[in-house]
């Protein structure tokens, strides 16, 4: 973009990043790519998450707050800026990213005097959806029927809906994200509607303030990326179709805009930018709009003063790195990019899908699960790009926050391409510990409807049937239950060989003398010399120490409820006298003592002193489990 006659950007030296997840780890990299070092902050309940560890500098938040308020402390977060030295801060998406009051702490005591947010006036203006639509009005930009300001409260809201009739929307003036918005069809349900949607706002941005428009039915959401300098350059990087919501949420997204025709796409980016330029619009944001394919006509929604979710899908159509762009025109230095940021030199290239995979049960409604990755295996390859923060086996996905797992974003050639692009990644991913929306997103991908014509945001409401999971097809799980199968009841088609039987294999043991005492093992190292020796033995030893796991294993299996401690007894003998040199034995711990003592009604201590007086010369050893 144009740089006027502005003087030279200062390079930025360090750059506080008041979010977490997954945008927390893209305003990282940019900032790494940039050479700029990066200061998270977390919450108690994010102590042991990936953002925390991946910034150059981390620091705890919100001591003694609710997990989502320690995010919303403008005053700690300032706090850890000014105590770091940090020349600017990024807010990134959700949270604090649309508060003016933020946005102007931030400028007035930080060193530098520097956000890399917009500006508090724009922030302030356009953050907020009520004055962002006087503003529109303003610039003759086409908007939804609506409220002139903040309704006072559900008995106003109530009075718009008999004057203009139904339906309509309630948004909360400060927000995004689906959150604080409510769609109410009857005249009854607005005043409880009200009601959740202001305490919903309150809950998540601190500002419960409302106002209503119509709601435009069977309509497009079309959404334009801009970017804007301080010398009031302000170009697009053309647009995103995010029809496919559910309630208000973004399931999937595409850029460009699938199947929009040109001249709606002209005006559509021409209003974009007019809006803009009116306001003095700074750095990167996006204008939404509703589109009524019936009429052609395109209405003024809001603006959103940040960085999107879906960014990536424009990022790889245009090349253009947003989040380095913002950070560049906040003070930082020029990113380095293939061409200059002109809208002359800004092409669109081909088409980017980008999906939401989240820990949400579609079957109970799309509840959230919580809890640890027991595996993850995504799905990648050429054309694939993957945006996450707890994606990896052992990540504790939180209960507080979003549930998005990682952003799957698509990029070939055509609308076609990027479908069958993105099934087959959605296809390949695995994941075990938490539910996922994947079998959701797969049957979306699959549907007739999606797949042939530009649908609208009623798109997910009239077709229900694609929350129901079809039953997995996992290669892996049908190979292993086939096996399991024929060596249990045998092959269940016709074989050519109608003589073939499973051999019966009967392995004989070794004989052992029952009553030689057992040869000396590492216990009596560990009893004679203590634990300190017992470790220097293991430190010193050449070879490689083994330790037998199999009677715990024994009660993890599918004979978990039929070995029983006679069988243990029946053994330890031979372990004693042929397995001698075992490092150590492991037979309790784990899921020993809840078998026992729930399915066998069985002393799991009275079997750790036979199982002791048989097995004298190897030392046990407990799995121990956050659970025990």
């Amino acid at each position: 973009m144009a740089s006027g006659t502005l003087p030279p950007a200062r390079k930025f030296e360090k750059v506080l990043v008041a979010n977490r997840g997954e945008i927390a780890m893209r305003i990282y990299r940019a900032l790494s790519e940039m050479e700029i070092k990066s200061v998270g902050v977390y919450s108690e309940a994010d102590t042991m998450h990936m953002h925390r560890t991946m910034a150059d500098e981390s620091y705890l938040i919100g001591k003694g707050l609710q997990p989502v308020q320690a995010y919303l402390s403008i005053s700690h977060i300032i706090q850890v800026a000014k105590e770091t030295k940090a020349d600017a801060v990024h807010p990134g998406y959700g949270f604090l990213s649309e508060s003016a009051e933020f946005a102007q702490v931030s400028l007035s005591r930080l060193p530098a005097s520097h956000s890399s947010v917009p500006g508090r006036r724009r922030s302030r203006l356009l953050g907020d959806k009520v004055l962002a639509r006087e503003a529109a009005v303003s610039a003759g930009v086409p908007v939804v029927p609506g409220s002139p300001g903040a309704i006072a409260d559900a008995a106003a809201a109530e009075e718009f809906c008999r004057v203009h009739g139904l339906p309509v929307i309630l948004k909360a003036a400060a927000g995004g994200g689906g959150r604080g918005m409510r769609v109410v069809r009857r005249l009854e349900d607005v005043a409880e509607a009200f009601e959740r949607a202001s305490s919903e706002a309150t809950a998540a941005f601190g500002n419960g303030s409302m106002f209503v428009e119509r709601f435009v039915v069977s309509a497009r959401h079309i959404e334009v990326q801009i970017l804007a300098d301080k010398a009031g350059s302000v170009i697009h990087l053309f647009e995103r179709d995010c029809s496919v919501q559910r309630r208000h949420q973004k399931v999937l997204e595409l850029a460009p805009a699938h199947k929009l025709r040109q001249e709606a796409r002209e005006a559509i980016l021409s209003d974009a930018v007019k809006l803009a330029k009116s306001v003095g619009y700074e750095n990167a944001g996006t204008v939404e709009f509703l589109f009524e394919e019936s009429t052609g006509r395109h209405y003024f929604m809001e603006v959103n003063p940040r960085v999107q979710v879906e960014h990536t899908v424009t990022e790889e159509i245009t090349g253009v790195d947003i989040v380095r762009t913002q950070i560049a025109h906040s003070g930082g230095p020029q990113p380095v990019q293939p061409r200059g940021l002109n809208q002359s030199e800004i092409a669109a290239s081909g088409c980017a899908m980008q999906c939401r995979v989240t820990t949400e049960d579609p079957e109970r409604d799309f509840q959230p699960d919580s809890g640890r990755l027991e595996y993850f295996r995504p799905g990648l390859g050429p054309g694939i790009r993957l945006d996450s923060a707890s994606a990896f086996a052992g990540a504790i996905i939180s209960p507080y926050y979003d549930s998005l797992l990682c952003k799957v974003v698509a990029h070939t050639g055509n609308f076609a391409e990027s479908t069958a692009k993105m099934r087959r990644a959605l296809r390949e991913f695995r994941v075990i510990g938490v539910s996922t929306n994947i079998a959701f997103l797969l049957n979306l991908l699959s549907c007739e409807e999606f797949c042939t014509v530009a649908v609208d945001t009623g798109f997910l409401d009239r077709n229900p049937q694609l929350m129901r999971q079809r039953p997995s097809r996992g290669r892996v799980q049908k190979l292993l239950r086939f096996i399991a199968e024929t060596l249990v009841n045998g092959p269940q088609t016709p074989v050519p060989n109608r003589d073939f039987r499973i051999p019966e294999i009967c392995p004989e043991p070794p004989a052992i003398d029952y009553f030689a005492v057992p040869p000396d093992g590492w216990r009596k190292i560990l009893k004679q010399k203590g634990p300190e020796a017992f470790a220097k033995a293991i430190l010193d030893h050449p070879g490689v120490l083994l330790t037998d796991t199999t009677m715990r294993d024994a009660h993890q299996s599918l004979l978990a409820t039929r070995v029983r401690t006679y069988d243990l007894v029946k053994i330890a003998p031979f372990a004693a006298r042929r397995l001698s040199g075992l490092l150590s034995m492991e037979c309790w711990g784990g899921a020993t003592f809840d078998v026992s003592l729930r399915f066998l009604h069985e002393c799991p201590w009275q079997r750790l002193r036979q199982l002791r007086d048989l097995v004298p010369n190897i030392p046990f050893q407990m799995l121990l489990r956050g659970a025990n």
